[in-house]
């Protein structure tokens, strides 16, 4: 199979849904958010790979955004019986975080003051990812603000998503020795 196919010459992508739409859709740009915060929590994983345990749960991660990406990327009409089957991002997807935020925070202190996101590579990679993750997030409030039906769970998961990255760049701080940076105002 060859990775090229000449389809997408005319700036159109096809949906598995069916159907074309223009590379500068909103649609487009949404699943393509998602598909760069996975490239980044891959990079994130490479930076430290010896952690198995956060390695897991980067790893979940990543599945759970290709699954979403998809869920982004196929209408929702699309996979009625008649239609093409697509894996959704399933009700509970996000409720799960919160358990691996809850495991992470438990080895932390708690936060007394705003921090500067760096630290260790992963910890740097992982405030990235968030970052990315919000805008993922806003991007899809706006696709759906545009009349777009969305599964019901995509903003859920993506907005805790984005705290348990938060929380997981200050753990892989932790992890590995590196203070946090407390942000202090100039002035």
């Amino acid at each position: 199979m060859k990775i090229y196919t000449r389809t997408g010459d005319d700036g159109t992508t096809g949906l598995f849904g069916g159907g074309r739409v223009s590379k500068s859709s909103l649609r487009v740009e949404v699943y393509g958010t998602v598909d760069e915060l996975n490239s980044v929590l891959g990079v994130a994983r490479a930076a430290n790979p010896e952690d198995k345990e956060m390695d897991g749960i980067l790893s979940q991660l990543q599945e759970e955004l290709f699954v979403l990406g998809a869920d982004l990327a196929t209408p929702i009409h699309a996979d009625k019986p008649d239609g093409p089957y697509v894996m959704r991002l399933h009700e509970g997807a996000a409720a799960s975080l919160e358990g691996i935020i809850d495991r992470c925070e438990a080895d932390l202190e708690p936060l007394k003051n705003f921090i500067l996101p760096g630290g260790s590579a992963q910890a740097a990679q992982l405030h990235l990812a968030r970052t990315i993750c919000r805008r993922a997030e806003r991007l899809s409030v706006a696709f759906k603000e545009e009349g777009v039906t969305l599964n019901a769970e995509v903003l859920v998961y993506l907005n805790r998503l984005s705290d348990l990255l938060f929380v997981m760049g200050r753990w892989a701080n932790h992890r590995s020795g590196h203070d946090e940076i407390p942000w202090k105002p100039r002035g």
